[in-house]
């Protein structure tokens, strides 16, 4: 038989407040690889690659078609190159590029991409014999770009875009699928059915990632970026002729108050500061390749004055033309 006192104990339970913690399970910390430690490693295992395949400083072009391995151990020395559309990371080191007036530093946490052919300044921030910069580098082939990007969900707005270069966060995936291209290396057999394969998927990460709208308006056509894309390769094309903007404006067909908004929108530079650069960047190539003297180096890019040449390249590389390539074959120990 139940009593009044046990009848009100039944009765003050049912008015106790119920437990409403959720009681979170927290797995073993070794049960779970963060993201920060998955990336680790997979630059780890980059590293090792590079180290193995590009034993000495400078560009080793591989067996993949478009991937170069780079590796450097001085910061002192500053490179300088006309770009067309690439990837580029690294597993050890950091490096800044310079395009015109904007620079751009990134490390073993970021990758940078170029959408379009740039003239630019680079150096290596962070290099030494011990710990010596170990870079990838890829080609972005535009045709390549255009199909993936036809393939893909067409919810993707064509974001505008302030540069035609950047530098973005590095996931795991991007370094997953660059990792098993360079893994390719070991086994030479297995890449001409598998290296274009990953390929694809890396560069569908790409796009897929922060800085994809660049490499998607280039191929877009009728975009602004896709316009200036033709109007730099008459200009890379017709480099030694004088090229007006009205030229111009009627290739990419805008105006051209347009076409220099636009062009200096994606590059950096007005069209003439783009003509100006791609002409000393090929006449120091010149002057390098064919052991060639400044006037005639001038004269074949379009240059009619030499006095203004040698004004102009040392205005950009800081030194007369001949004092400066003594300085790079001196530095190149040639």
């Amino acid at each position: 038989m139940r009593t009044e006192d046990s009848s009100l104990a039944d009765k003050t339970a049912t008015l106790r407040p119920m437990d409403t913690r959720v009681q979170t399970i927290v797995p073993p910390n070794d049960s779970v690889i963060p993201s920060e430690r998955l990336l680790d490693s997979q630059r780890e295992e980059m590293a090792d690659i590079i180290r193995r395949h590009c034993p000495t400083d400078g560009i080793t072009p591989t067996a993949i078609p478009g991937l170069n391995l780079v590796r450097g151990s001085s910061t002192s020395a500053p490179n300088c190159a006309v770009t067309s559309s690439f990837f580029a990371m690294m597993a050890q080191g950091a490096k800044r590029i310079q395009v015109g007036d904007d620079t751009y530093d990134y490390d073993t946490r970021h990758y940078l991409i170029s959408s379009v052919d740039l003239p630019i300044f680079s150096r290596l921030t962070r290099a030494s014999i011990l710990e010596p910069y170990l870079g990838f580098g890829l080609g972005l082939d535009p045709l390549k770009i255009e199909e993936l990007s036809a393939a893909m969900p067409k919810n993707r707005l064509l974001e505008p875009v302030d540069r035609g270069i950047g530098v973005g966060r590095l996931s795991p995936a991007i370094l997953d699928a660059a990792l098993r291209l360079a893994r390719l290396l070991d086994t030479p057999a297995d890449i001409p059915v598998l290296a274009p394969i990953i390929e694809r998927e890396l560069l569908y990460r790409l796009l897929s990632g922060e800085l994809g709208s660049r490499l998607r308006q280039a191929v877009a056509s009728g975009s602004h970026s896709h316009q200036i894309v033709r109007t730099i390769a008459a200009l890379k094309t017709r480099l030694a002729e004088a090229v007006s903007i009205d030229d111009l404006a009627d290739l990419a067909n805008m105006s051209k108050s347009s076409l220099h908004h636009h062009f200096k929108a994606l590059t950096g530079m007005t069209p003439l500061q783009y003509q100006k650069q791609l002409r000393l960047h090929e006449a120091r190539r010149l002057m390098l390749a064919d052991d060639g003297d400044a006037a005639s180096a001038a004269h074949r890019v379009g240059y009619e004055s030499p006095s203004q040449f040698s004004r102009e390249y040392r205005r950009m590389f800081g030194a007369p033309p001949r004092k400066d390539i003594a300085l790079v074959r001196q530095s190149e120990g040639g």
